[in-house]
């Protein structure tokens, strides 16, 4: 099974991903940077996503497109798009958020994993008042 598709066979179902998956997939020294933080060395990118996924009853990745890139480097490199489907122990409620990754690869595995998404969409628009402050913003840009 090629590397690629260890990673997309990971997060089809994250909270159901091990720290050894991950380990699995990761180098040592793997650069994570998403819209909400920037972690280095695997032991950091374990422990976000273990914490991510210990509110989150589910987290599902629909990855719908995965291209290889041609890098200057000679690494591999991919891009993905992808649905995430978050849904929250508290309140039950299901996120949905679009977004496209950056993944660079060498011979031990990815070592650079950059994710692209509005981070609107995933939280700031789930916020009651401030929800429905975008929303209005929103409708006022459209029209």
């Amino acid at each position: 099974m090629l590397l690629i598709d260890s990673f997309c066979s990971a997060f089809r179902d994250l909270t159901n991903t091990s720290s050894e998956d991950l380990a699995q997939i990761y180098t040592a020294d793997v650069e994570f940077i998403d819209p909400i933080d920037h972690h280095r060395g695997l032991s950091e990118v374990q422990a976000y996503f273990a914490k991510l996924t210990k509110h989150a009853q589910a987290c599902e990745f629909d990855i719908h497109h995965v291209a290889p890139c041609a890098d200057n480097s000679g690494d591999i490199s991919y891009v993905l798009i992808w649905t995430m489907t978050l849904t929250l122990k508290q309140g039950n409620r299901v996120i949905h958020t679009q977004g496209t990754t950056l993944l660079k690869q060498n011979d031990s595995g990815f070592y650079y994993h950059r994710d692209y998404y509005d981070l609107g969409e995933m939280v700031y628009e789930h916020i009651p008042v401030l929800g429905w402050v975008i929303a209005k913003i929103k409708r006022k840009l459209r029209s």
